[in-house]
């Protein structure tokens, strides 16, 4: 079984500069590399696109809300043609950053709210399609999105995701982070969650800023490797 191990990277100058996001690059197979939108910055980006090149990391495309103020995670309706056109806006930009170090992109992943919106938005969901639809990337997502059910029917690859350290309702999908336990911060429990959803889905996600991040990241490629997986970065 191949298996992808992603996290969400280049979010923050105070979190390369520890060494998190660094360390985070000699565990995972592709970076979501957020692309200034929510957060980040251009020459943010180009540190961690580089960093990514040097370890062999897979580049992708972390597209959000123009959300400063509250990270990308709170639901935004804007018309579809700005939608369309801030996600492209994002994707171009990491591209010219990606082709100045000798990468490239290689898929798209929403972040935050807008993950969460294009799960049950239909219209949302088309306008991010119709954004990623010209540069003919996977796109990234919950099973069974409409999402992932528009770009299936217009050609694109889907990349069903999972996410270890993060709590699932029983319709399938995440719990909002306001509700207590929403995170799992114990490395035990996301390493099993990593092992059970690999049977379901392309690629496991682990985020940079949750409790114990490096560790628990460890925690879960080591069990998925023990249970027979192969890691490997989309696209490869």
């Amino acid at each position: 079984m191949q298996i992808d191990l992603n996290a969400d990277l280049g979010e923050s100058w105070e979190q390369w500069d520890s060494g998190g996001d660094r360390a985070l690059l000699e565990v995972v197979t592709s970076a979501n590399v957020c692309c200034g939108a929510y957060a980040g910055d251009v020459e943010l980006m180009l540190a961690t696109t580089e960093a990514c090149v040097e370890r062999g990391v897979v580049v992708g495309a972390q597209v959000g809300y123009p959300d400063r103020e509250g990270f990308g995670r709170r639901p935004m309706d804007l018309p579809s043609d700005a939608l369309v056109a801030v996600i492209r806006e994002q994707i171009d930009q990491l591209a010219a950053v990606a082709d100045a170090v000798g990468a490239h992109v290689a898929y798209v992943k929403p972040h935050g709210a807008l993950y969460n919106t294009v799960v049950h938005d239909e219209r949302q969901a088309t306008d991010v399609v119709e954004a990623v639809a010209p540069y003919g990337l996977p796109l990234l997502g919950l099973p069974g999105s409409a999402v992932l059910r528009i770009a299936a029917s217009e050609g694109l690859e889907t990349v069903p995701e999972g996410f270890a350290d993060r709590a699932y309702a029983p319709d399938g999908t995440l719990v909002p982070r306001s509700v207590p336990g929403a995170v799992l911060d114990s490395t035990e429990a996301a390493a099993a969650q990593a092992v059970r959803l690999s049977g379901t889905v392309r690629s496991i996600c682990v985020h940079g800023d949750s409790p114990g991040a490096i560790d628990l990241a460890r925690a879960v490629r080591a069990a998925l490797e023990a249970d027979g997986a192969r890691l490997r970065g989309i696209g490869r």
